[in-house]
């Protein structure tokens, strides 16, 4: 029972607490706005693409409507919202650890590029991964998470047995399966449960302290 060399991340809900700063900001939109918010826990739509969240958040499916409330949005998580964020208890010390015993380690994430690196840097993990990729890293951007993991593993000439996609949501275990490779799945995150009856999961963790059993004994507490 071990991990594979190659670990790809998720990240909102898988490496970063991001809820706090993601629903200030929606919340910041809707008023600028002046619109009403239908969805008023934000936990279960956190994931994909800001604008399906927006869309679910207050049940609009205008074009015009969005792009406004889009607009909004990114001025106030790329100068506020971000700032809201913490990483999960223990990553920053499993993940430092698994790069320590020679683990690979990839982001592929719908979070903007920009952003995704700020965060990053700021919480000093940036330097731990080979590659960020996000679906804004190249044009045209990206279409979904299977792409991306499929650019990643052709980039890097992997093996679907040496890879594995870390992840919170159903969307995460269907891009691990159509790029055909395992799934661990992060339940501390923003998903609805995953069903393991639909797509293969190789390991389900609460917390990235459980995560680092498969890595070495070392001992951490969250």
């Amino acid at each position: 029972m071990r991990l594979p060399p190659n670990l790809l991340f998720d990240l909102d809900g898988t490496i970063l607490d991001s809820l706090p700063g993601i629903e200030y900001s929606v919340r910041s939109a809707f008023g600028a706005c002046q619109l009403r918010m239908r969805e008023e826990d934000l936990r279960r739509i956190i994931g994909p693409p800001i604008r399906t969240i927006l869309s679910a958040a207050g049940d609009i499916s205008d074009s015009k409507t969005l792009d406004a409330l889009e607009l909004e949005f990114r001025k106030s998580y790329d100068s506020e919202g971000w700032q809201r964020t913490v990483c999960f208890p223990s990553a920053h010390r499993v993940l430092k650890a698994t790069r320590r015993i020679g683990h690979r380690l990839f982001v592929v994430s719908n979070k903007p590029r920009h952003i995704s690196l700020r965060i990053l840097e700021r919480e000093g993990m940036l330097d731990l991964f080979d590659s960020i990729v996000t679906a804004d890293s190249r044009t045209p951007r990206f279409t979904d998470k299977a792409e991306m993991l499929c650019s990643v593993m052709t980039e890097y000439n992997m093996n679907q047995d040496q890879c594995m996609f870390v992840g919170d949501t159903m969307e995460d275990a269907d891009a691990a399966a159509a790029a055909g490779i395992g799934f661990v799945y992060m339940t501390h995150g923003y998903g609805e449960p995953v069903a393991a009856a639909n797509v293969p999961i190789a390991y389900a963790f609460d917390s990235f302290s459980q995560m680092l059993l498969l890595v070495t004994p070392e001992p951490v507490c969250d």
